[in-house]
């Protein structure tokens, strides 16, 4: 018993010993790593000192610490406040459907694109899909308006051609979440295609060889070699997608917002905008409460997710 419990003190007891070995065995590593520690302690850790505001009735002129400390006074004023559960059931499902159609695409376009075997169209396709990705959000906002434009928007040239009435899209309700998803999917999708078409390049050859050599079709390559060897990194990818089902793209949401859709592009986001940083307002505390049960919210989310994909699947991100 003795000679056990020493053994399983000792880790513990060279741990810095074992840290300072490493350190000096791996300092270019860590050396390398030191711009990326600074980056997250000043703009992630640092920064949650002020998240004191929160509870505080904050005031410029007295300072974070001087000001009036009121507890869970934002937080009872927003889960009060008359459109709270308006703005939490459309950024939910406006993120979930985001989810549910936006998710799977990337999969698809990596896979499809695994199986080009001309090197030349392959990479001009990849080059086409990751293009709108550095888009502004500005210009993909104009874009929108101009393209569905109940005048002179394209979209409505083909609907009048058709013999169908023309629509005015962006100030229908129930057209935001279509018109916000989809350009979400066709701006981002395609650079969502690195990570999985990496994870088929890393795929051993042999296994393709040994399946072409057993007559398996692409078909039959695609379901048991691709699919296996994307499931992990797939799961993984959703179990972060899940932490954020209540953050939205703010910005585009603010640009495509207008008085006829407000019932369904009233978001968290763009209210915290508008009660926080609008100059008008300027309600730092409140907005600061509303973020960080917002982060909480998606905290747990995250939890729960990956401890259901922990246990039906064995594969979660800790």
């Amino acid at each position: 018993m003795s000679v056990s419990a020493s053994a399983g003190k000792r880790p513990r007891g060279n741990l810095k010993h074992r840290l300072a070995m490493t350190v000096r065995r791996d300092w270019q590593l860590w050396i390398l790593l030191l711009p990326a520690l600074a980056f997250f302690i000043v703009f992630c850790y640092f920064p949650m000192y002020g998240v004191q505001i929160a509870f505080r009735d904050y005031k410029a002129a007295f300072g974070i610490t001087g000001s009036k400390w009121v507890g869970l006074k934002f937080f009872e004023k927003f889960f009060n406040s008359y459109y709270c559960g308006r703005m939490f059931a459309n950024t939910f499902l406006l993120n979930l459907f985001g989810l549910i159609f936006g998710f799977p695409i990337p999969i698809l376009l990596a896979i499809m694109l695994n199986q080009l075997n001309h090197k030349r169209f392959k990479g001009f396709a990849q080059t086409a899909i990751y293009v709108p990705h550095f888009i502004s959000t500005v210009v993909l906002a104009g874009m929108i308006y101009l393209f569905f434009s109940p005048t002179n928007g394209i979209v409505n040239h083909l609907i009048t051609a058709a013999g169908g009435k023309s629509i005015y899209f962006i100030m229908e309700p129930g057209w935001f979440r279509p018109l916000f998803i989809g350009s979400e999917i066709w701006q981002n999708a395609g650079w969502n295609t690195i990570l999985y078409i990496a994870t088929l390049t890393s795929i051993d050859p042999q296994l393709y060889e040994a399946a072409t050599i057993d007559g398996a079709t692409r078909w039959n390559k695609i379901r048991h070699i691709d699919i296996p060897h994307l499931i992990p990194i797939a799961v993984m990818m959703l179990i972060l997608n899940c932490g954020s089902l209540l953050s939205s793209n703010t910005d585009k949401a603010l640009l495509l917002q207008t008085s006829g859709n407000m019932p369904t592009s009233d978001i968290l986001g763009v209210y915290v905008y508008s009660v926080g940083i609008a100059a008008s307002k300027a309600q730092y505390s409140y907005a600061s409460a509303i973020g960080l049960c917002l982060n909480v919210i998606n905290f747990v989310i995250i939890m729960l997710v990956n401890a259901v994909s922990r246990k039906l699947s064995d594969i979660s991100l800790f």
